[in-house]
């Protein structure tokens, strides 16, 4: 779909501030033209959704929209494999069946296989039949049941318990590392020395040099993107190349920029959904990677932020996305255009990796571990 922005007319701009209306974001409505309220409402929805904040309307921010017209209980659910249904009634639907003990998936509004399943589980247990249809039955019965989980988030429980369970070696263990923008999608440009640097090259510079890091040190690294793609990947096509794979984690790279020069620094970010839902083990990810980043390169330390961005979002495994600097900054585009920086970020990221499959009691000093030592390890074990 094409970007809908201020100034606009026509029939999206109308279904747009409907929608807005009907979640009182907009006091009156619906609105023929995307006028100024409308921009706002688009702001603040996005703002409490966990999206970038820019008041346009394009297809991340249009998904969001349509999955919160759905209330729980407004629609029939049922499962479709060509087609899921996604909505913010589905969502409730993951988060009621997690609470009673049906492991759903993330509650990430989309009605896929494991939401099926605990729905089907559930029916079937309660006498009804187990059709993984969420109808007038179905609800009744989720509704006279109480909470059976207790002593935590049960989505956190299962994330952090099955991270656990998988070992502290990163040998055999698999990882996506996503390079931003390609395929003619140059994301943020800047001039240095007469020459232009974008940040799809030098993300996908980070990416190949930390392929080759992850990979010496044992593990299986895929790559969403190639130096020159013919076409544009988008984020749900990554979540769903990382999730086919099966992943055990994903990091995406990516460069930021900022109309003042003086914005400058490295942010991390992880799924974390203003309905409370997040994703802890990719928390403590950003934290980490962070932290390193910070430490060895001496990057500005601009904190970790949860978001609801698709790429985060729909991933089935922890996934962080890494702003490695602005390139709109003088001095942090002096930094990444230089080969033995960038290498001292994909350092950082590697460290961090291995701190996360170390134990928490076991866990080590922010700069401490040298990443040569895990490639001679792997290089010395028989």
């Amino acid at each position: 779909m094409r970007v809908i922005r201020p100034g606009d007319t026509g029939a999206a701009v109308v279904e747009i501030s409907a929608i807005l209306t009907g979640l009182e974001l907009l006091p009156t409505g619906p609105h023929p033209r995307y006028d100024q309220q409308v921009a706002h409402a688009v702001k603040t929805f996005q703002q409490r959704r966990g999206l970038s904040a820019d008041g346009l309307v394009g297809p991340e921010t249009w998904r969001a929209l349509d999955a919160a017209r759905w209330r729980f209980g407004s629609r029939p659910l049922h499962h479709s494999l060509s087609a899921p249904l996604v909505g913010d009634d589905v969502r409730a639907l993951q988060e009621r069946l997690l609470e009673i003990g049906y492991n759903a998936g993330r509650a990430d509004g989309i009605y896929g296989p494991d939401t099926a399943r605990a729905v089907a589980q559930f029916q079937r247990e309660v006498g009804l039949v187990p059709d993984a249809n969420c109808g007038p039955h179905t609800l009744a019965a989720l509704g006279r049941l109480g909470r059976k989980v207790v002593g935590g988030s049960p989505q956190r429980l299962r994330e952090t318990e099955k991270f656990r369970q998988s070992g502290p070696n990163l040998v055999g263990k698999t990882i996506v590392v996503d390079p931003g923008h390609g395929g003619g999608d140059t994301g943020v440009t800047a001039e240095h020395d007469g020459n232009t640097v974008t940040e799809a090259d030098l993300v996908f510079d980070l990416a190949a040099r930390l392929e080759g890091r992850l990979s010496a040190a044992g593990m299986r690294v895929h790559l969403t993107r190639g130096p020159r793609p013919a076409a544009p990947v988008d984020d749900p096509e990554r979540a769903a190349l990382a999730n086919s794979l099966h992943a055990d984690l994903l990091i995406s790279l990516h460069i930021d920029s900022h109309p003042g020069p003086q914005a400058d620094g490295v942010a991390a970010f992880h799924f974390g959904a203003a309905t409370g839902v997040t994703s802890t083990v990719g928390e403590r990810l950003a934290g980490l990677v962070q932290r390193e980043i910070v430490i060895r390169t001496g990057l500005r330390n601009c904190g970790t932020h949860g978001k609801n961005w698709d790429l985060l979002r729909l991933t089935r495994m922890p996934a962080v996305r890494v702003e490695v600097g602005y390139l709109t900054s003088p001095t942090d585009r002096a930094k990444l255009i230089d080969p033995r920086f960038r290498d001292g970020v994909v350092d950082a990221i590697v460290a961090a990796v291995q701190r996360m499959y170390y134990p928490i009691e076991h866990d080590v000093p922010t700069g401490s571990i040298d990443v040569r030592e895990l490639r001679a390890l792997l290089r010395s074990t028989p």
